[in-house]
């Protein structure tokens, strides 16, 4: 078994067919391009801020953890060709700069994203950053500690755009945030996104929304500016949180097919397939795979960690001789900006109007505990549902302390097709210290059952 990519999706798959199968049974080797195996990507904002130390606390398992349960780890190794035909991969030895080929009975794609660059962000100056390894992380500490850097933009509003933007206020800096949409997290309603674009602001970070950027002003082989529609804006360093690609260009030049969204297509065993079929020998999981919209059906490239180790742990079943399945994802997210908690399942009224549902929509403010227990702090929560089944079709959530995990409750319903009417009568728990005698999740189920 041959593994492309070294983190969650393939070091799971490999984790999963190695508990299955003896070293006498099946020989697995993986590559990976970085200098790190099974890491979180997601904590890099919060390594840059200050809140944990890394990179070592972002690593759940180093190479040499996965050597002692027989599974050839090789750091610095990029995968450059796979030939189908002959079950090979040509694999380069990025320190020693020379080529080997290895054969493989089972090859596991898991070879992530790449990250969205317009052709303004190709610059080679240094203090432009990603966020997409933790070898970017280090380099933007690295930047931070070793320079006086007083002015910092980032572009692009996302998850991890608006993370990174207050983990550079932690570090003390000026900054601004510049995204091309009307409003900071697009993947939540305008009126929600409202609420986070004030909380944005609180912190201090100058937000610009409705501002495409032209291009990066540099000198003396330093970035000094960011030139927008909307002006120039002073910059020491630039954080580019653009979003990500499936990272497929080597599937795509070997013959395997691609799926809709550039991402490689499985099916449910993660086995992949195209338009003649299963292609023999090759699975695939993680950040490269696109998934099903479980509520609109439709093929989504969804890039997250938890997809990607559910998807690499059920290949790696399969791989290994048992079953699993993976059905699909309802694009369910969290973040936190300072102590403002953002959270969203299901679709949104956008996805909603695109998926052909006639829907109805219901908002409602409450508190996370009984209104005169101490901390009681305010929450809004947005629910989506079919209008004519009252079938629950999304929900969001914009609070502080414990606002954002209330999420998983609309999750699991939206998971299972539940109506609002039937989330009504749902037995959460209810103590003042947690809740109001009616918690927000059944304050806003009943208020979306009164529309129906």
């Amino acid at each position: 078994m041959i593994v492309i990519g070294g983190d969650a999706a393939g070091m799971s798959a490999a984790s999963q067919a190695r508990r299955r199968l003896g070293p006498g049974e099946l020989e697995i080797l993986a590559f990976e391009r970085g200098d790190f195996t099974s890491y979180s990507a997601c904590g890099i904002p919060y390594w840059v801020g200050g809140l944990v130390g890394g990179p070592d606390e972002l690593i759940a398992r180093d190479p040499a953890t996965f050597r002692k349960d027989h599974i050839d780890v090789r750091t610095g190794h990029e995968v450059t060709g796979i030939n189908l035909d002959a079950r090979t991969v040509t694999v380069r030895d990025i320190a020693a700069g020379k080529d080997i080929t290895e054969g493989y009975d089972v090859l596991m794609y898991a070879a992530g994203a790449v990250p969205v660059r317009p052709a303004w962000a190709d610059n080679p100056a240094s203090g432009i950053f990603g966020v997409q390894t933790l070898g970017d992380g280090a380099a933007i500490e690295a930047w931070l500690s070793s320079f006086d850097a007083r002015d910092a933009v980032v572009i692009g509003g996302g998850y991890i755009g608006v993370e990174m933007a207050e983990a550079l206020i932690r570090r003390g800096l000026r900054v601004t945030l510049v995204e091309r949409s009307g409003q900071p997290m697009s993947t939540v309603d305008p009126d929600m996104g409202a609420l986070v674009a004030d909380a944005v602001r609180g912190l201090g970070i100058e937000l610009r929304t409705g501002v495409a950027v032209r291009a990066l002003e540099t000198s003396d082989d330093r970035v000094r500016a960011v030139v927008t529609d909307d002006g120039t804006i002073p910059a020491d360093v630039v954080v580019l949180g653009l979003g990500v690609r499936p990272n497929t260009a080597l599937a795509d030049a070997a013959g395997i097919p691609l799926g809709d969204t550039g991402g490689l297509a499985t099916d449910l065993r993660q086995r992949v397939t195209g338009p003649d079929g299963v292609v023999d020998g090759v699975w695939a999981a993680g950040d490269c795979v696109q998934v099903t919209h479980l509520v609109s059906g439709k093929s989504l490239h969804v890039p997250l960690g938890t997809h990607a180790n559910k998807q690499g742990r059920v290949a790696g079943i399969n791989i290994g001789g048992g079953y699993a399945t993976f059905p699909g994802v309802i694009g369910t997210a969290v973040t936190k900006i300072c102590d403002l908690e953002v959270a969203r399942t299901g679709l949104s009224s956008k996805e909603a109007e695109a998926a052909g549902f006639r829907f109805v929509t219901a908002t409602i403010e409450s508190t996370n505990r009984a209104g005169y227990f101490p901390g009681a702090v305010p929450m809004t929560v947005k629910v989506i549902a079919e209008k004519d089944t009252g079938l629950l079709l999304g929900a969001q959530i914009v609070g502080r302390a414990e606002a954002a995990k209330r999420i998983d409750a609309f999750a699991i319903a939206v998971w299972n097709r539940m109506t609002v009417v039937e989330m009504t009568a749902l037995d959460l728990g209810y103590a003042p210290p947690f809740a109001p005698v009616w918690d927000p999740v059944l304050i806003a189920a009943r208020k979306a059952a009164d529309k129906i």
